[in-house]
């Protein structure tokens, strides 16, 4: 995966364009799911091993693609990545703004710093910057006619992350770099040339400090400098296609077959391993206020300290007959867990001191498609089936 560096230039800098539609008066105000009360009101606790009821739901512009970051909530604000890109209250389900071309369907909404980028859904070749607040655009920057289809990858306050195809003669693409543009500037500050075939779908990517850590379809696992693009160690792993990452505490922590490994960022030397069963595989690891949570095909879920890689709870026996989570939020003393692909799926809500399932959120649609869940502050949950989006209680 080691690279030459090679000259990246992005034509034009910072911009601002017009402004986004402003909600329709028919679309004042969330719908509540039925039986549940008015979008604003305050979440109740439902009795003991009841799943509560839906505050607001509304359709989405596009179903779920297996993107673990479809859905954001930034400040008070949902997001999920579609066409036209909408941005509704968390407390109401209200409609604050509309963008048409704005988002790529099953885009990552990256988040650096109070912007979220977006390759353009114009399809134009553009990077585009938004408040998230407004839907304003606040930010725009474009390579030159010599790539093509740039992708952001990560972003922090200082440069945005992306991939990008290099253009041969022929118009095709054999070939593609990973590159950081400056925030300020909107030109690259660094790039680098990666492997002739590598693909330039299917990464998955983080970014911690001064480290960008992704991994891609022929099961690299790979660590750059944020500030040169210098790579400073790759390694061939099992199991690394569209799983999900973590880094925590100057470490990567990845699933692996049968085993989540962790990985120091500097050079790394592998820290610890946890082993599932023989016949068993680990789904991607999140870590959590610092802890780090995964399931397994075994239909168990484990809680484990990122930093030794000891246990601190497995739960064998609430999941035999069950959707197993593959993302989780946690609000107080409850972790949350949205479901792989199943009608018996949902959102699901763990006692986080010993793991033991309370309930099981499921809309009753039948749909197999995957769920998703974030946290919205102290009171409220996000939530993502298929096309539609709900707002459920943190109860």
């Amino acid at each position: 995966m080691a690279g030459a560096g090679m000259g990246l230039v992005l034509a034009g800098g910072l911009t601002t364009a017009c402004g986004p539609e402003a909600a329709d008066a028919s679309d004042a105000a969330g719908t509540p799911a039925p039986g549940a009360g008015k979008g604003g009101d305050a979440p109740t606790t439902p009795p003991a091993g009841s799943a509560p009821r839906a505050l607001w739901q509304e359709k989405t512009a596009v179903g779920t693609l297996g993107n673990h970051e479809v859905l954001a909530v930034v400040g008070d604000v949902v997001l999920v990545a579609g066409d036209p890109l909408v941005g509704r209250s968390l407390a109401t389900g209200r409609r604050l703004w509309s963008l048409k071309d704005a988002a790529q369907p099953g885009a990552r909404l990256i988040m650096g710093g109070e912007t979220l980028y977006l390759a353009s859904g114009a399809y134009d070749g553009d990077l585009v910057g938004f408040d998230p607040a407004t839907g304003e655009e606040t930010w725009r920057s474009r390579l030159e006619g010599r790539y093509s289809q740039p992708r952001p990858v990560g972003a922090d306050t200082e440069r945005v992350y992306v991939i990008a195809g290099i253009l041969e003669k022929d118009l095709s693409s054999r070939t593609n770099v990973i590159a950081a543009i400056d925030v300020r500037t909107g030109k690259a500050v660094w790039s680098e040339k990666r492997d002739t075939g590598t693909d330039e779908s299917g990464l998955t990517s983080a970014v911690s400090g001064e480290r960008l850590v992704y991994t891609d379809l022929r099961k690299n696992l790979t660590v750059r400098d944020t500030t040169t693009g210098r790579q400073l160690w790759t390694k061939k792993i099992g199991r690394a296609d569209f799983e999900r990452i973590t880094v925590h505490d100057g470490a990567v922590i990845v699933a692996d077959g049968r085993s989540l490994r962790c990985f120091a960022l500097d050079d790394g030397a592998e820290r610890w391993a946890l082993r599932t069963g023989e016949f068993d595989t680990f789904n991607g690891p999140t870590v959590v206020e610092g802890v780090l949570y995964a399931s397994d095909s075994a239909h168990s879920l484990w809680a484990v300290d990122p930093g030794t890689g000891k246990q601190r709870w497995h739960n064998t026996e609430d999941l035999r007959e069950a959707s197993v989570p593959l993302q989780f939020a946690k609000v107080g003393d409850t972790l949350y867990g949205a479901t792989e692909f199943d009608r018996n799926g949902g959102v699901q809500a763990y006692d986080a001191r010993d793991g033991k399932l309370r309930w099981t959120f499921n809309d009753g649609t039948g749909s197999v498609e995957q769920w998703y869940v974030v946290s919205g502050g102290d009171e409220r949950l996000a939530a993502l089936h298929a096309d539609r989006l709900l707002a459920l209680p943190a109860v």
